[in-house]
């Protein structure tokens, strides 16, 4: 089963996200913040992260930077999945390895489409 680890410090967002890709057949984690998620990548890498950028702490962008520069996460799959919609805020996700960029609020269908 393909695991997706959702990275979001909105309750709200994680449940709709999770309900609609286990609807899909995922396997899906939650981090709450950018701690966490180095944390849950350093356990176990999933095949997919849904990265938010706004987070308390560590922003996801940094998230992302850290993902990147090491070899065991370089070339894993993130999709940001966020509210900063500006086209400085997209560039600057893909220009740091983003895979794609998907700006809140959000279809869950589209999502799980990307997905």
């Amino acid at each position: 089963m393909t695991s997706v680890l959702v990275v979001d410090d909105d309750p709200d967002v994680c449940d709709l996200v999770r309900y609609k890709l286990e609807q899909s057949g995922f396997d899906v984690r939650r981090a709450c913040d950018g701690d966490q998620a180095l944390r849950e990548v350093d356990a176990e890498i999933p095949d997919l992260v849904l990265l938010d950028i706004m987070m308390p702490g560590m922003s996801g962008l940094e998230v992302l930077e850290r993902w990147r520069a090491n070899g065991a996460t370089e070339k894993l799959p993130v999709i940001m999945l966020t509210a900063k919609a500006q086209e400085n805020d997209v560039e600057r996700g893909f220009e740091l390895g983003a895979d794609d960029y998907v700006i809140k609020p959000f279809s869950p269908r589209e999502l799980a489409r990307r997905v």
